[in-house]
């Protein structure tokens, strides 16, 4: 059976408690490991955290939408909101083998979602963005 659940939040870093909350009271309804949920809680924070740095200008409030889809075998993360359009997807991997010095700023919380999340995609539709994240059970 397939379920759903979301979240709204603002714009603003105070609001990631909110989010790590919804995915702890998810992760506890599911039985799922301590260890999943705060694997979970890790990418969704960093996708939510560039979203409230960089998709709006500063000063400016605006909702953000994390909505959950939950089936047997799979949990569907979207979010979704209106500010400039971003596709994470097509940032290139970080070289986690080069010395810190030597890598670029950023781009390693990308990596990160890349690597607890099974599959990441992502949409542009009617100015909106839509980052999907599936995570296997």
């Amino acid at each position: 059976m397939t379920s759903s659940r979301e979240i709204r939040i603002v714009n603003d870093l105070e609001e990631i408690s909110r989010i790590q909350e919804f995915i702890e009271e998810l992760g506890n309804d599911l039985n799922l490991s301590s260890e999943t949920i705060m694997n979970i809680n890790l990418a969704l924070e960093e996708a939510v955290v560039n979203v409230i740095m960089y998709a709006y200008p500063e000063g400016e409030h605006h909702e953000i939408l994390l909505k959950v889809t939950v089936s047997p075998q799979q949990l569907i993360f979207l979010l979704t909101d209106r500010g400039q359009s971003f596709d994470p997807t097509q940032v290139p991997d970080t070289d986690i083998k080069l010395p810190i010095e030597e890598r670029g700023i950023g781009g390693l919380g990308i990596f990160l979602i890349r690597s607890i999340m099974n599959e990441v995609s992502y949409l542009r539709l009617k100015e909106e963005n839509r980052l999907i994240m599936k995570k296997d059970l």
